[in-house]
């Protein structure tokens, strides 16, 4: 290991801290993030971050999956949603990219406004998005699963991501249901995502899933562990029948597991910040703020059910505060590089870092 690799690892560490508090203190998000690292051999946050780097280039397209509709609300939550605006947000300051957000169709106004929030326009016409700069894309995805394929299908025939990203998006279980968090069937409720999904990556699109649980897209490469130690997930662990549980059947390339999904998105925002040394790409707590509020007002509910500005649970005060300690840790690692290069080389020398 040398210095880049070590400071590399250490800012990886602090945003895999972040992203991982426990609040609640029921741990779910430490045994979540437990196995996924042990998987991935380095901070998550860094993994995939890496990957993003290698994969995008000036003027392509990127989409994301996003949009959990609840029980017994019927309606989207606002996790996945705040953390795919902003997302999207720094894929364009950091590659100049063309981020399409794939929805269910009550969320589609709500990407509307919140990329407005965040400084972009938003066109649901994908030629639009492909001659305008600095602009999102929108498209609704059904929730019939006999349609999802034909459009599945259609939308790759009209343009091309070069890598996708699932963002607190769900994911059908093995036996085609898709399940809220306490193993209740909500398939008629989702959009079937999950299908453009595998149709891209059988077409080798470098992925990168985000969630908190095990039903969303992407978390069956961690299935083993997840089944083991997450309730409702092993088969017939779920309360509708199937037999399947709530694990989602779908894999990635990489996974990044959190408290909830748009702290794991902050803390990939924060390590292309790093990695890209421009820490503008990372958003500040007013413009995190802005967007919750702005979902709230488009309908977007916290977990609890609440319309206040809230993410599984945590207020506004909480993710501002979570954004804040990021952009801090990231910002101080970008301000003062090279100032510490004398002990770099001491700590190496002692072997802590060997093999870790």
């Amino acid at each position: 290991m040398n210095k880049a690799q070590l400071e590399k690892r250490n800012i990886g560490e602090n945003l895999d801290t972040l992203m991982t508090l426990d609040p609640r203190g029921y741990g779910v998000c430490r045994i979540l993030y437990g196995g996924c690292r042990k998987m991935a051999k380095e901070p998550l946050t860094i993994h995939a971050a890496q990957a993003l780097c290698e994969n995008l280039t000036e003027g392509g397209v990127v989409f994301l999956m996003t949009g959990f509709v609840l029980l017994p609300y019927k309606v989207p939550e606002m996790d996945g949603m705040v953390g795919t605006i902003l997302t999207a947000r720094a894929l364009i300051e950091a590659f100049h990219v063309k981020p399409v957000v794939i929805c269910p169709p009550e969320c589609v106004q709500a990407v509307i406004n919140c990329g407005h929030t965040a400084g972009y326009q938003v066109y649901e016409d994908m030629e639009m998005v492909k001659e305008m700069p600095l602009c999102m894309g929108v498209i609704p995805f059904t929730k019939d699963e006999k349609e999802a394929p034909l459009q599945a299908q259609n939308i790759c025939e009209t343009i091309m991501p070069q890598a996708m990203l699932a963002i607190e998006a769900p994911g059908a279980n093995s036996v085609g249901k898709y399940h809220n968090a306490v193993g209740k069937d909500v398939t008629d409720l989702e959009a079937k995502t999950d299908v453009l999904w595998n149709l891209l990556r059988d077409k080798k699109v470098p992925s990168i899933a985000i969630g908190d649980l095990g039903n969303e897209i992407g978390m069956h490469s961690l299935g083993e562990h997840i089944e083991k130690f997450i309730p409702y997930t092993s088969k017939n662990e779920c309360a509708c029948g199937c037999g399947g549980g709530i694990l989602a059947a779908t894999d990635t390339d990489y996974l990044i597991t959190a408290t909830c999904s748009d702290w794991g998105c902050y803390g990939l925002i924060a390590a292309v910040a790093f990695l890209k040394n421009n820490i503008d790409i990372f958003h500040d707590e007013a413009m995190e703020a802005a967007v919750m509020r702005e979902a709230s007002r488009n309908g977007m509910i916290d977990m609890t059910g609440s319309l206040l500005p809230g993410i599984d649970g945590f207020d506004l005060k909480m993710n501002t505060g979570i954004v804040s300690m990021m952009r801090q840790c990231t910002e101080y690692a970008l301000r003062h590089e090279g100032e510490f290069n004398h002990w770099y080389g001491p700590v190496l020398k002692k072997g802590y870092f060997d093999g870790v």
